[in-house]
């Protein structure tokens, strides 16, 4: 039988360099994300890192999260324009506050309209 103890450290050693790959491409990478603007939010929120690739693998999971709350809103007025159809005209898709809040609700963001806009 063999011992599953060199498994453990090849796999390490495997998910190491890795990262270190993906860390190395963000040297080149430049998100959408200007990195002023993620250095101002990140100062801003007590993040002190002089590391530019982290900066930008921070820039790029906030990226993600937007892009990912934009599908979703999205998919919800494509549904909502479908249910609402009553004429044969093609509509122009347009991002709604219901649209969004119930996107940024699939997240654990809770959105609500001031008072004063009710």
């Amino acid at each position: 039988m063999q011992d599953a103890t060199p498994n453990i450290s090849e796999d390490e050693t495997k998910k190491e360099k890795t990262v270190a790959e993906f860390l190395t491409m963000m040297d080149n990478y430049a998100p959408i994300i200007p990195d002023a603007v993620t250095d101002y939010y990140l100062s801003k929120s007590g993040f002190d890192c002089d590391d530019v690739r982290i900066k930008r693998l921070l820039a790029l999971a906030t990226q993600k999260f937007v892009a990912d709350i934009a599908t979703d809103a999205y998919q919800y007025c494509k549904v909502r324009q479908s249910s609402n159809r009553k004429t044969g005209k093609d509509r122009k898709t347009v991002l709604t506050m219901e649209d969004l809040t119930a996107a940024l609700a699939e997240y654990g963001v809770n959105v609500k309209k001031p008072e004063y806009y009710s």
